[in-house]
C-alpha cells in the first residue's frame, strides 16, 4: 500500500496551530512559527489608552489609522507575516491587502508591541524584521525591563536610531508618523494606572 505524504508550508502549520490554540497571536518570524499567550488586563489597557489619545490628537483628520489585531506582510520570507499589538496605517491601507488579514508594510507609519512573557522576540527578531520591512517607526513597551524603546530610520535589518524612554518620561513620536502624538511611558508600561 502506498502512502503519501502531504508537507504542508510553514504558513499552513501556521494556520493550524491559531486554530489549535486559540486567543494566542500566531505569526512566521524569519520562517518561524511564533506563538504568543493571550494579553493580559494592562496590556490591554494600555492600547486601550493609546487609541485614545491618538484620536484625541486627531489622528483620523491627519489621513491614519490606529488598528489593533492587523497583520503586516513582512517580506522576509514566503511566509513571514506579523500582528502587532497596535499600529498607525494609512487610511486607505485596505487596497493593500497582502493575504490571511494582512496588508503590505508599505501601509504602516508605525507598529508598537507591548512586550509579554516572550519578549525576546519583540526586542531582538520583531525589530530585525521589521527594520527588512522598512517600517518606519517601531515603539516597544518593554515591560521586562521597564522602558519603553522608539526604532526609527531602518537600514538592512536593523534601526540606527533608538532611543529609550524610562518611567515618567513621554514619549513624542517623529513627525514621519504624521500625528501630533505623546504617549506618557507609564500608560505604555501599565495600562491607564486606575
Amino acid at each position: 500500500m502506498a502512502v503519501i505524504l502531504n508537507e504542508m508550508t510553514i504558513g499552513e502549520a501556521a494556520d493550524r496551530l491559531a486554530e489549535a490554540l486559540p486567543g494566542h497571536r500566531v505569526e512566521v518570524l524569519k520562517g518561524s512559527i511564533v506563538a504568543t499567550p493571550p494579553p493580559d488586563g494592562p496590556h490591554q489597557e494600555a492600547l486601550d489608552e493609546i487609541a485614545y489619545l491618538f484620536r484625541q490628537a486627531g489622528g483620523r483628520d491627519r489621513g491614519a489609522k490606529s488598528l489593533q489585531g492587523i497583520g503586516v506582510w513582512l517580506g522576509t520570507g514566503p511566509d513571514d507575516y506579523a500582528e502587532p499589538d497596535w499600529a498607525i496605517v494609512d487610511t486607505d491601507y485596505k487596497d493593500a491587502l497582502v493575504q490571511k488579514n494582512c496588508y503590505a508594510a508599505s501601509v504602516f507609519r508605525l507598529v508598537l508591541e507591548v512586550t509579554s512573557s516572550n519578549w525576546g522576540n519583540d526586542l531582538v527578531t520583531k525589530a530585525e524584521t521589521y527594520a527588512e520591512a522598512r517600517i518606519p517607526v517601531y515603539v516597544i513597551a518593554d515591560r521586562k525591563h521597564d522602558e519603553v524603546l522608539v526604532l526609527t530610520d531602518p537600514v538592512g535589518d536593523t534601526y540606527r536610531t533608538r532611543s529609550r524612554y524610562g518611567r515618567g518620561a513621554t514619549v513624542v513620536l517623529p513627525q514621519s508618523v504624521g500625528v501630533d502624538l505623546e504617549l506618557p511611558v507609564d500608560v505604555l508600561l501599565d495600562g491607564d494606572g486606575d
